[in-house]
């Protein structure tokens, strides 16, 4: 993907290194959280409270530097989104609020609860905001081999996807639905949400392709992305066994297919 000399997104909040920030001012109920996180993740309390100690207004959304490729790379396909997405919300008569990525190292604060590494590349409804830890991208290639920078780069197109679901109305509408019907078809509705987000990749991908941006193979290394992370892929990496009922984000044929 030709990305090295094209601009990046503000809308970057850079928090590695800085820990969970949890709220140890807040007295006995500060400390029973920073011990129940600590048992629940094996961390050490101690490098919490060191972690958490930030000096107020360390965090801010002004980007990335040049010197920092990876981050780097994800700033300018944010940009990219923010663009493709703009340009589409203009011609359809809306105007775009692009979403805040945030850049973690293990675990952070976020409006749904405690992000952690470990759950992947996540969006926040509540905060409108895309968290991921660089670290999973290396997972990516490693673990699932699933390479290339376009593989990357459709992980972080997907999570705006679920941005425009909630301007959009659809995220409001699944949850009325579930609530509706009592969270029978949760599953069934999560696995429709997440095709949506990947075809939102897809449009993205679409854009990105007329402009040029694209590099032979390109294409491939975002379907590899998409099959690698499929629920029946995972399942059966995982436990041996393939369980459809129990797919939340659609079978490996599904995301190939909806991307």
């Amino acid at each position: 993907m030709k990305w090295e000399v094209r601009q990046g997104s503000s809308n970057v909040e850079d928090r590695r290194g800085m820990g969970m920030g949890l709220p140890l001012g807040g007295g006995i109920g500060g400390l029973v959280l920073l011990l129940l996180f600590s048992a629940l993740t094996g961390t050490n309390p101690l490098d919490l409270i060191s972690s958490s100690t930030q000096e107020p207004g360390a965090v801010g959304t002004t980007g990335v530097s040049d010197n920092d490729p990876q981050a780097k790379f994800v700033s300018v396909v944010l940009k990219d989104t923010e663009d493709t997405w703009g340009q589409i919300m203009r011609d359809h008569g809306a105007s775009y609020t692009p979403p805040t990525l945030v850049l973690f190292t293990d675990a952070t604060q976020t409006g749904c609860g405690v992000g952690q590494a470990v759950m992947g590349p996540f969006y926040c409804p509540e905060d409108r905001k895309v968290y991921l830890d660089l670290s999973f991208f290396r997972e990516l290639d490693q673990r699932f081999g699933a390479s290339g920078d376009f593989a990357q780069a459709y992980v972080v197109a997907h999570e705006v996807g679920h941005h425009i679901q909630v301007l959009t109305g659809v995220s409001d509408r699944v949850t009325a639905l579930r609530q509706r019907d009592g969270g029978r078809e949760s599953n069934a509705v999560s696995v429709r949400l997440e095709l949506q987000a990947d075809c939102y990749a897809g449009v993205w991908g679409h854009y990105a392709a007329s402009r040029g941006l694209l590099e032979p193979g390109d294409a491939e290394e975002g379907l590899r992305a998409a099959a690698a992370i499929g629920d029946d892929t995972l399942q059966r990496r995982a436990q041996g066994r393939v369980v459809p009922e129990s797919f939340t984000h659609g079978s490996s044929t599904q995301r190939v297919h909806w991307l």
